[in-house]
């Protein structure tokens, strides 16, 4: 019992307030807004920024030199390194594999879901349609909150296919499990993007836009509610993707590279 209880203490533990710092400051190198050569802006206006101690920052900053991130200079202050160019662009590189598996997964997704939001706007039952509308609800809770909404979003999606009461449908998109909503906030390849709360206001206008049209009964604009969601999706993903070779082959030159 005791190592159980251990292990959910591990499974539960929030990040201490400089791994925080240091996610943070790795998305700003990570999308340029700090350069290679360029100083970092001081312990005190860090300490400002994140609301931290000093103590806090400096531990911080201590964990970004040893990756070799940036460089303390006696006097100067600290400074970001210029190997970051090549360090993350080969992350960059990787990141856009990342959303390259999830167009292949809404690709997929496309071949399914339009027909089952058809379908469930005809077969719906009334437990059934409650479940697709608590989907719907509990996102918008958690994206109050301030919470990853992936669950949220899968059980929207899991619900809808749920009620063409074709276990098959369900079974499709259990075999994808969580890679059915690759881009949630909870994934380590997760960006400054999906987080904003414009991105997932956008997410939850579509739903609506599906919710309405299973509602109502219209088979037809359900199919075309999911079609067009899914179609967004896709092109948000082929927008980040393209905006990550686009970083990685100014990474590569900034490094020297052809």
């Amino acid at each position: 019992m005791a190592s159980d209880t251990a292990t959910d203490l591990r499974v539960e533990r929030k990040p201490k307030l400089s791994e925080t710092v240091v996610a943070a400051i790795r998305k700003q190198l990570q999308a340029g807004e700090i350069l290679p050569g360029h100083k970092l802006p001081t312990e005190g206006q860090l300490t400002e920024t994140f609301g931290v101690s000093r103590t806090v920052i400096r531990e911080a900053l201590a964990k970004l030199a040893a990756d070799g991130l940036v460089e303390p200079r006696q006097g100067a202050g600290v400074f970001v390194t210029e190997r970051i160019s090549t360090m993350f662009g080969a992350l960059a590189a990787d990141m856009g594999s990342k959303d390259s598996i999830a167009l292949n997964v809404l690709e997929v997704r496309l071949a399914i879901e339009i027909e089952s939001a058809g379908l469930a706007a005809i077969r719906r039952n009334a437990a059934q349609e409650a479940a697709i509308q608590e989907a719907f609800f509990e996102f918008e809770r958690l994206l109050l909150a301030s919470e990853p909404t992936g669950p949220a979003d899968l059980a929207f999606h899991r619900a809808i296919a749920s009620a063409t009461n074709n276990p098959f449908y369900v079974e499709m998109l259990d075999v994808l499990g969580r890679r059915a909503i690759p881009c949630d906030v909870t994934s380590p390849w997760s960006t400054e993007l999906v987080q904003s709360d414009s991105y997932q206001r956008g997410l939850q206008r579509e739903h609506l836009v599906i919710l309405n049209a299973i509602t109502s009964g219209d088979a037809e604009a359900a199919r075309e509610a999911m079609r067009a969601h899914l179609t967004a999706s896709q092109q948000r993903y082929r927008e980040r993707l393209h905006a990550r070779q686009v970083f990685y082959a100014s990474s590569v030159k900034a490094a020297g590279g052809e």
